[in-house]
């Protein structure tokens, strides 16, 4: 495209020069011109090698002009840069391209000579560096910027000086105005139509277009010849039209003349003709159709009545007047010998003849005026002999009347038919239609019978030249327009038969990548279209990533022109479409994401990836693709395809999937570069499954998920956590063992009364936690449950130890001395006769062989058990919490949790470990109650609590240590466990006290009237516990001694009815009941044994063969 512009431009620019260049040698700014060697007349000398700067300076000395001069200046300074004469000596503007010739020269630059520039206009930079010879585009260029030649700078050069200006040859500068923007590339929207074998140019076909407007135009009586009276008025009219203002050409354009005249003017100035041609043209057609009685001047055959009836001399230069005769010829060839609807057949020798003419005409500018105009006339004579019945000849029936046809073939007709519908958009703004577009349409029907034109390849065409517009404009509006046409073309069943059957004749032959393809007249024309609008779509997310908007209008050109192609016969061989509009919409999607996905690759190529790996970054890209795509265009496309999102979001799945199955493949660790892809990969794919069950229904969603190959990251990801949980919950397990065994059971401080074990496992075991949630891999619920079993686990082995090598509670209290009868004095004697034999008490025995830890030792487990019972609750709730903001999201396929789940969340806490050390606490609370009465307190309150007497060893006796244990409880137990371990004592020393009362031995005996005193002990024991209400609840006490009350009371009954109590209990018990005192009979019988008289003693010694006590 830039090569076009550049030839476009160097040939403007060639015509504006020798426009001035004509126009100053013809006027009388030169006092004489003196010819080359070889040239009689101005038209002898080609004016492209004069120097304009040489031609402004002799005008300016008002000396003599030699042209042999000018030509050698022009290739004297050909080769050198162009120079700003107006500025610094060192201002200059280079030819090429300076920076393929590398670093710049490091010596000095020559000195420059002195020198006097001419006082001519200072030419501005060159804009297109690669044409050589721009001498004429720095002078027209400063004179549109408002620098007039009645500067004060140049006093020589006035209005008043070129007053004889012609304004015939002044038009031919309209050009200048035109709009020099730079356009986008439109070459993919060539049309389909075979080339110019005569090598017809864009500007041939333009002035040809408007020769046959104006032929039109006469038939409907419109043409006049306008006067060619030169203006008065100072100012020339080049000079208005260099040095107007946008605005002012505007407010011209809308003060035309009115009608007809004023309608053809406008359409002059739009297809850049200048007065001169269409002043020629129009007198050339009224001559041709003078004599001509009934003949309409659209049947005429134009190329050769203008041939005929337009001379040599009606043109200034004689080269133009070649240029325009060739154009004409060409023309001729090509409308009746190269793109003809209707074949020769007998006619190929016509065919033959009319090229022989054809050259001839060509041939006779080479030979001597006589001679020359001679053999022109004859050859215009038979060529009109032998033209006149090739284009009166039927060819399109009744179509369009009978017309003159001598362009028949459509190629160069819709050609020219273009040529004049790009007429429509304004000059100073291409991307707007001019203020006369609905006059200049209805005007060009006029041309609808000359060039065979229906309504059918009127719209077709307009919409061709709307569309590249739009693209070499890129305005919206333009595009609205291209679309009401495309809606406008009717389809096959809307077009009447003979309209049918004449657009079924229409095809064309065109040379491809493919070879040569048979086209017809709406591929010719929309396949373009579509090929540019899938190329577009087939990237949208490049070409419509800043405007898309313009894409819904694109998608609808697609869509139109694809309803109107696939009609076409040829359609199933001539396109790849797809069947149905939903899959062309995914063949769009499929391509652009690819072309983005593959952007990002290389992209990620490019970049530094040190820090983050690869894949991660990829994904990241993915997602911001994917929310790109589903904010900005499937908005669009789902117009059309309502799954749109899901064809996207599967696709990006997949290529995404193929990029990360290797690196799954080889995962085994929880390295770096998993923590860092699981995450964003998982991420991505759980976007996308959201994206497509939002843009679908259940169902429909459930059909693309079943079609996507899930990553089954989850899964992988799951079995490496699983790996690491596993390694980090036996390397817990080793802290707790060493943790064990450091442990001295000393409180940290007087605050924190725990030992330093339980500080420092669970230290390890939050650092795991921390360490698993810091894994941004994804997870299951069975990683976190493996995660709890271990940690639960762990906490389990740590109670276990605590109470390990704790002993039995049956360790600590003495065995059951044998059950004796009374006998006097018999009590006494026993213990005596004990003493001398066994000095050892059973339990006293076994003393080395226990491991009987201290007071302060057991509540220092105590306090650490409930520190572990307190933080365990708080570890739980802490990990529920960071789960529930880690927890995976669902499938979203999925309509409920899994039962595993379900049952996870009820079950797999740490209530193992929660109940293994409520355990150890009990045991240690039982231990320690134990272990104070009956080891540190067994002499005062087992030994001799009650021994001998009542009377004299009260329980008065027992209540001075056992306060001195309590209070020691006290000071090292925590709060919350106090009462429970003061509890445990209570139970104890209830347990002590049944023991003394119950299995006492022979040394305990006890009387009737005992009862009394041992109540008031009980309530003594109840008070202490109690302690005015700063120890136990008194309702916990009252339980606690309930059971201790039956048996004092026992103590308050006769013998006789303690005996028959008994009697009766032992057959109550059979049938599961109780006697009436409430006691068994094995609490009866040790009431009995230890009751001191003879009754008693009878009465067991007969009924139970207890024997009494040994002396």
């Amino acid at each position: 495209m830039d090569e076009e512009n550049a030839v476009e431009l160097l040939q403007r620019f060639r015509r504006d020069r020798r426009i001035l260049l004509d126009f100053v040698l013809a006027g009388s700014l030169i006092k004489k011109v003196i010819m080359p060697p070889g040239a009689v007349t101005l038209d002898d000398v080609d004016l492209d090698q004069v120097s304009v700067d040489y031609v402004l300076n002799c005008a300016k000395k008002g000396g003599m002009l030699e042209l042999s001069e000018a030509i050698r200046d022009y290739h004297d300074h050909t080769g050198l840069p162009q120079m700003n004469n107006s500025g610094s000596a060192g201002e200059y503007f280079l030819v090429t391209n300076p920076e393929s010739y590398g670093s710049p020269p490091k010596r000095a630059a020559p000195p420059v000579p002195d020198y006097t520039p001419p006082p001519v206009l200072a030419p501005p930079p060159v804009i297109t560096p690669s044409i050589p010879d721009l001498d004429l585009s720095p002078v027209a260029s400063n004179i549109s910027q408002s620098e007039s030649f009645n500067s004060t700078q140049v006093r020589e050069l006035t209005v008043d000086d070129i007053e004889d200006f012609e304004d015939d040859d002044l038009d031919e500068t309209d050009s200048l105005r035109i709009s020099r923007r730079i356009r986008n590339d439109a070459a993919d929207l060539a049309l389909g139509l075979p080339s110019f074998k005569t090598g017809i140019i864009e500007d041939d076909l333009r002035e040809t277009a408007y020769e046959i407007l104006l032929a039109c135009a006469g038939a409907a009586g419109g043409l006049i010849v306008p006067s060619k009276e030169k203006k008065k008025d100072k100012r020339s009219k080049l000079m208005r039209k260099l040095g107007r203002s946008r605005s002012e050409n505007v407010v011209s354009q809308s003060q035309r003349a009115p009608g007809m005249v004023g309608l053809l003017e406008a359409m002059r100035v739009q297809m850049e003709i200048s007065e001169a041609m269409d002043i020629r043209t129009r007198q050339g057609l009224l001559n041709a159709l003078a004599g001509k009685v009934g003949k309409r001047m659209d049947a005429l055959l134009v190329p050769l009545e203008l041939l005929c009836c337009i001379s040599r001399s009606e043109f200034s230069d004689k080269k133009a007047y070649i240029r325009w005769q060739k154009r004409q010829l060409n023309i001729l060839e090509e409308g009746l010998l190269n793109h003809t609807a209707v074949g020769f057949g007998e006619s190929g020798r016509k065919a033959s003849e009319l090229r022989i003419l054809l050259a001839k005409i060509e041939e006779s500018e080479s030979l001597p005026p006589s001679t020359g105009e001679l053999q022109r006339t004859e050859c215009l004579r038979s060529l009109r002999e032998i033209t006149a019945p090739l284009a009166e000849r039927p060819a399109r029936g009744d179509l369009t009347g009978e017309v003159c046809h001598w362009a028949d073939g459509y190629h160069l007709n819709v050609r020219l038919y273009e040529k004049l519908l790009v007429s429509v958009f304004d000059m100073l703004d291409e991307g707007k239609l001019t203020e006369e577009v609905e006059e200049i349409l209805e005007l060009l029907k006029s041309t609808w019978r000359v060039l065979g034109i229906t309504e059918t390849i009127h719209y077709t065409c307009y919409a061709w030249v709307l569309f590249r517009q739009h693209v070499v404009t890129n305005q919206q509006g333009i595009l609205q327009h291209a679309i009401e046409q495309l809606k406008k073309i009717p389809l096959k069943e809307q077009r009447g038969p003979q309209e049918r059957l004449h657009l079924k004749s229409l095809h064309s032959r065109v040379e491809g990548k493919q070879g040569y393809q048979d086209l017809s007249f709406l591929q010719s024309f929309l396949s373009p279209i579509q090929k540019w609008a899938d190329k577009q779509l087939g990237d949208y997310h490049l070409n419509f990533a800043e405007v898309p908007v313009m894409m819904e209008n694109i998608v609808t050109v697609a869509m139109i022109t694809r309803r109107l192609l696939l009609e076409e016969p040829e359609a199933a061989t001539m396109q790849s479409t797809s069947a149905t509009d939903r899959d062309q919409i995914e063949s769009y999607i499929s391509s652009s994401i690819k072309n983005a996905f593959t952007r990002i690759l290389q992209s990620l190529e490019k970049s530094d990836t040190k820090h983050e790996h690869h894949l991660a970054l990829l994904a990241e890209e993915t997602k911001k693709l994917l929310k790109k795509d589903t904010t900005l265009f499937m908005p669009i496309l789902s117009q059309r395809h309502p799954q749109a999102t899901a064809v996207s979001s599967s696709l990006l799945h997949r290529l995404y999937g193929n990029k990360l199955k290797p690196f799954l493949g080889v995962a085994e660790h929880l390295t770096e570069d998993v923590v860092s892809v699981f995450p964003a990969a998982d991420d991505l794919e759980q976007y996308m499954m959201e994206l497509i069950l939002s843009s679908c229904g259940e169902e429909t969603a459930e059909i693309y998920s079943r079609k996507i190959v899930p990553y089954q990251i989850e899964s992988i990801s799951g079995t490496l956590v699983m790996r690491w949980v596993n390694s980090q919950l036996a390397r817990i397990l080793g802290w707790v063992e060493r943790a064990i065994q450091q442990e001295r059971w000393d409180p940290i401080s007087p605050q924190q009364r725990h030992g330093s074990s339980i500080v420092e496992v669970f230290r390890i075991v939050e650092e795991t936690v921390d360490q698993f949630f810091e894994l941004k891999v994804p997870m299951r619920s069975s990683e976190l449950s493996s995660l709890f079993r271990g940690v639960d686990n762990a906490f389990q082995v740590y109670a276990n130890h605590v109470i390990d090598k704790l002993a039995t509670k049956e360790d600590l209290i003495p065995p059951v001395p044998i059950l004796t009868r009374y006998k006097k004095e018999a009590g006494i004697k026993a213990f005596v006769k004990k003493e001398l034999f066994d000095p050892r008490l059973p339990d006293e025995r076994r003393s080395t062989e226990i491991n009987v830890r201290t007071t302060p030792t057991l509540c220092v487990q105590l306090n650490t058990l409930y520190y572990a019972i307190n933080e365990l609750n708080k570890l739980e709730d802490g990990i529920w919490e960071r789960w529930t903001r880690k927890k995976p999201r669902q499938k979203l396929i999925k309509k409920s949790l899994d039962e595993k789940s379900k049952s996870f969340m009820q079950k797999d806490t740490f209530d193992g470990s929660r109940k293994d050390i409520n355990a150890a606490i009990d045991r240690i609370c039982e231990f320690t109650g134990t272990k104070i009465i009956f080891w540190d307190l067994r002499e005062p309150f087992i030994n001799n609590l009650y021994k001998s007497s009542v009377s004299l060893s009260r329980f008065e006796a027992v209540i001075e240590p056992l306060d001195t244990e309590l209070c020691q409880l006290c000071d090292i137990i925590v709060e919350p466990l106090r009462d429970r371990i003061v509890t445990s004592l209570l139970q104890a020393t209830l347990d002590g006290l049944l023991r003394v009362l119950l299995d006492g031995g022979p040394s305990r005996v006890f009387s009737l009237g005992d009862g009394k005193l041992l109540e008031e002990d009980v309530e003594v024991l109840k008070e202490f516990f109690i302690s005015g209400g700063d120890g136990l609840p008194r309702g916990v006490v009252e339980n606690q001694v309930s059971r201790v009350r039956l048996v004092v009371k026992l103590h308050s009954y006769e013998t006789r009815e303690l005996i028959d109590d008994l009697k009766s209990s032992s057959g109550l018990e059979l049938q599961g009941g109780r006697s009436k005192l409430g006691a068994d009979s094995k609490t009866l019988l040790r009431i009995l044994c230890h009751r001191g008289d003879s009754e008693a003693s009878q009465f067991v010694k007969k009924q139970y063969k207890i024997p009494k006590s040994s002396a």
